[in-house]
């Protein structure tokens, strides 16, 4: 992932060889990682189970804290597409009665159709 593409908000996808050290002891006994992407040093992780939104604090990013969101308490979702001028695309969330999505922004080469489709087999 280029610099760039951090800052303006991109997701890069993760491999999931790197998450498993970071998600040893969060992971429950048959839970695997579907996919995984990364937008500068925070993550958000998609598993069998749940949704992980992972934020790296401080200045080392030692800090680690861990949101958890339950399929179940995803209310709707969606994706935009990329355009001819605008290469990235876009997906939110709505979780639980929050009025406000879950935003995150994929650069063009990132499939947002695998993620959708992740979401839609555990949500309907």
């Amino acid at each position: 992932m280029g610099l760039l593409s951090g800052i303006l908000g991109n997701a890069s996808e993760v491999d999931n060889d790197k998450l498993d050290e970071l998600l040893t002891d969060t992971l429950i006994e048959s839970e695997q990682i579907e996919k995984a992407y990364q937008v500068i040093r925070d993550m958000f992780v998609f598993t069998n189970k749940r949704l992980l939104l992972i934020d790296k604090q401080g200045v080392t990013g030692s800090k680690v804290e861990i949101l958890t969101i339950p399929y179940s308490k995803i209310t709707k979702f969606s994706k935009e597409s990329a355009g001819h001028f605008d290469m990235d695309s876009e997906l939110k969330i709505w979780i639980g009665s929050e009025t406000e999505p879950l935003t995150k922004e994929f650069k063009a080469g990132d499939n947002i159709n695998d993620v959708y489709k992740i979401i839609s087999s555990h949500t309907l």
